[in-house]
């Protein structure tokens, strides 16, 4: 559910809990940073309530798929905004040996799917329903990928969903991968400015859902036997016939963390951040060209009345 005017918010059971001990306060605690804008903005708004309760914190690069090893050796210490639709196979065997642990959902209300400009739907009448793809392949078909049309897919090091469902569903359209975040974004401001055709593989939250008037297909909702069952669905000889799982959003540690750091495992755990505060601020860094510190700074200081209240019960 929605946390639209929680901001990042105290749980209800969080103000009755003692202060826990800081623990090591001599050593950094060291936060993942991965590739896309708002997990920027989720990863320094953490680290600054971190710093407010007197830890060091170290903001330390790492892909999103493969950072799970770094976190089970205590190399990363946390990770704060992973998608549940789109994470390694390499973090549940990590969950399952004992070495990174779950430490709660970030709060945000996500949605993954195969997307569109608005305009697009002009091009290829039928839209939002996925059999419209059938008749209008050719609609977005390039020199790359004809006779098929092509979808701007997730960067390669972000997993295949978008590919995955265009084989699922038998579609006539080659998968792509984008470079970056950066590359999905410039796609998107060419197709609207141009009025061209573009299909791409996006998410929520995100500034360009509103700024480019960004539609999802309707595809068949996605179950747990889509993924694992060839015969359910509308595609008898193939998984991921459907839309993505419904997405949670989590935060995840080094197993040590709790007993090394335990003021800030507790102020971790009861961290969330909606929507409505974390989309203005990827908006300002993207469109306006703002510094992720810079603004998210500016948003401490404003909203300290939604995230002091996680770090007073955690320290005093």
């Amino acid at each position: 559910m929605k946390t639209a005017s929680l901001g990042i918010v105290l749980s209800a059971v969080a103000g009755m809990v003692q202060a826990a001990d800081m623990g090591a306060v001599d050593e950094p605690i060291k936060l993942a940073v991965n590739e896309w804008t708002g997990q920027h903005v989720t990863t320094h708004v953490a680290g600054e309530m971190l710093k407010a309760a007197g830890y060091d914190v170290e903001y330390v690069t790492a892909g999103m798929m493969n950072q799970f090893q770094a976190l089970a050796d205590g190399d990363i210490h946390a990770t704060l905004e992973i998608w549940s639709s789109n994470v390694s196979d390499e973090y549940a065997k990590k969950v399952e040996e004992g070495t990174v642990v779950e430490i709660g959902d970030l709060g945000l209300d996500a949605k993954e799917g195969i997307a569109y400009p608005a305009h697009v739907a002009e091009l290829c009448p039928g839209l939002p329903a996925w059999e419209a793809l059938q008749d209008c392949a050719q609609v977005f078909a390039t020199a790359e990928t004809l006779p098929g049309g092509r979808l701007v897919d997730y960067p390669a090091d972000w997993g295949t969903p978008g590919a995955d469902r265009m084989t699922g569903l038998d579609l006539p359209f080659k998968a792509v991968p984008a470079g970056s975040e950066g590359a999905l974004i410039a796609e998107l401001r060419a197709s609207t400015e141009r009025k061209s055709p573009l299909l791409i593989t996006f998410w929520q939250p995100h500034w360009a859902m509103s700024a480019y008037d960004v539609q999802f297909v309707d595809l068949p909702v996605g179950e747990e036997a889509c993924f694992n069952d060839p015969a359910w669905g509308p595609n008898p000889n193939a998984v991921n016939d459907c839309d993505f799982a419904p997405s949670r959003i989590f935060k995840a540690g080094w197993s040590g963390f709790a007993d090394k750091w335990p003021a800030a495992y507790e102020i971790l755990t009861n961290y969330a951040l909606s929507v409505d505060d974390q989309q203005p601020m990827m908006g300002a860094i993207d469109v306006d060209g703002g510094a992720v510190e810079e603004v998210v700074a500016t948003w401490m200081s404003e909203n300290e009345d939604k995230w002091r209240p996680v770090v007073d019960a955690a320290t005093k």
